[in-house]
């Protein structure tokens, strides 16, 4: 049967249908040379994180006071030393502490006048709560959450079924408040999240079992925290390593399930920044070498039949390097030097049979569906491409339309960058 759309979504079904794009100018320098923000700010990257990406960690040191930055580590979403067996081997380590060396020491490399370690991790949870340790995140200036396991986050961080704030993510969301900045990397990015953090899953599982609350063993099922993480960003629903593992499919199903009516599925080494975060002026920059995928659900409908669940009307934007967004306006800008690109193309968008990059198929390739519809938007041929999943019984379509809110902006005026309102449905066949 049809979901019907929660009140709230039914009330802005009028908006959503509109096209809102910013073609304004902003400055080249504009993210460069902003001053910093109040209350804070977060730069989450959706994983992979380089240790040479200048523009990031520049970013998140330059709002964290540049030369006078100090930077707290976190990184209680890695196994502890006690159960890594390398811990020992500085050069084979991958646990809490060693991990949370590597950071603090490519801050510094990149300019941070300091960083250090918060030494919090499934083996120090008390610490969480210790003078020391709180006064230690007193005196820092920007606070950076690696990768792992989220729910390590959850576990170190938040106490009790309510999930009430620890003296130390107290003291962190204190200074947000003040204008530090809040960084994070993958499950340090996933972490940032408000209600229905997801836990795990793939796209096909995901669209044909749908989600359930929860943490499962196995990777393939769709699961999510009801409670979510420390809500630091509470707009839209967060993912992480989105095109590299073929999530866009898991993520629809996710807020569709759970009444979200926005998405921000981040790419590798690729951050969103956020100012003014949980506010009405809270806007975004895209910094980094791919991109954010923004799904605006506001118009979208899900059905289950009995050949299985389907969504239509949603839409995708795909923001690349300088692009901007305001949250509440729902309103995209083109980055500086882009502009809009015309479609040269003559041929239809090549078939894909593998639009979720699935983990089975040993032929498959990142960034599937964003290559689809790029390849869409290139070409003057066809305004609509199908593409499908590599699991079949059932199969399922991811079905793009180019409408009339459909723009494409591109930096060289060949390949389209930024593409802008592609109109997504998702359907058994």
């Amino acid at each position: 049967m049809s979901r019907p759309l929660p009140a709230r979504r039914r009330a802005l079904g009028a908006t959503g249908a509109a096209c809102v794009v910013l073609l304004a100018a902003v400055p080249a320098t504009a993210t460069a040379a902003a001053p910093a923000a109040r209350p804070g700010s977060l730069v989450l990257v959706g994983g992979a994180l380089k240790a040479d990406n200048d523009e990031v960690y520049g970013e998140i040191i330059r709002r964290a006071g540049g030369e006078r930055a100090r930077i707290g580590v976190l990184t209680a979403a890695s196994v502890p030393a006690g159960q890594d067996p390398d811990a020992d081997d500085p050069d084979r380590c991958s646990n809490s502490e060693c991990n949370g060396a590597y950071y603090a020491d490519l801050f510094e490399r990149h300019g941070a006048a300091a960083a250090e370690w918060i030494p919090i991790d499934l083996d120090h949870i008390a610490n969480a709560d210790d003078d020391e340790v709180v006064a230690q995140i007193e005196s820092m200036t920007g606070f950076f959450f690696g990768g792992g396991d989220q729910y390590r986050y959850v576990t170190t961080l938040l106490r009790g079924d309510a999930h009430t704030d620890s003296r130390a993510l107290a003291a962190i969301r204190r200074r947000l408040a003040q204008g530090a900045v809040v960084a994070g990397t993958s499950a340090g990015a996933q972490i940032a999240a408000g209600r229905d953090m997801v836990t795990g899953g793939e796209s096909y599982q995901g669209l044909r079992d749908g989600s359930a609350p929860g943490y499962f063993e196995d990777p393939t099922r769709l699961g999510y925290l009801p409670e979510g993480g420390f809500g630091f960003l509470r707009s839209g629903l967060i993912d992480t390593h989105t095109g590299s593992y073929g999530r866009e499919g898991r993520v629809l199903r996710l807020a569709a399930d759970t009444g979200h009516d926005r998405v921000y599925a981040l790419e590798e080494n690729t951050a969103l920044i956020v100012d003014r975060p949980g506010t009405a002026r809270e806007t975004m920059t895209v910094a980094g070498t791919q991109g954010v995928a923004v799904f605006d659900l506001r118009a979208a409908r899900a059905r289950t039949s009995a050949d299985g669940w389907s969504l239509s009307r949603a839409r995708y934007s795909y923001l690349t390097d300088g692009d901007r967004y305001h949250a509440a306006l729902w309103q995209p800008t083109p980055g500086p030097g882009k502009r809009r690109y015309t479609p040269t193309g003559t041929d239809p968008a090549p078939v894909n049979g593998d639009v979720f990059h699935s983990l089975d198929n040993p032929d498959g390739v990142a960034y599937s569906f964003r290559s689809t519809a790029r390849a869409l938007a290139g070409t003057r041929a066809r305004n609509t491409a199908t593409a499908t999943t590599f699991e079949q019984d059932p199969q399922f379509a991811a079905v793009l339309t180019k409408g009339s809110c459909f723009a494409a902006w591109s930096t060289d005026g060949s390949t389209p960058q930024t593409l802008l309102n592609l109109s997504v449905s998702v359907r058994p066949q």
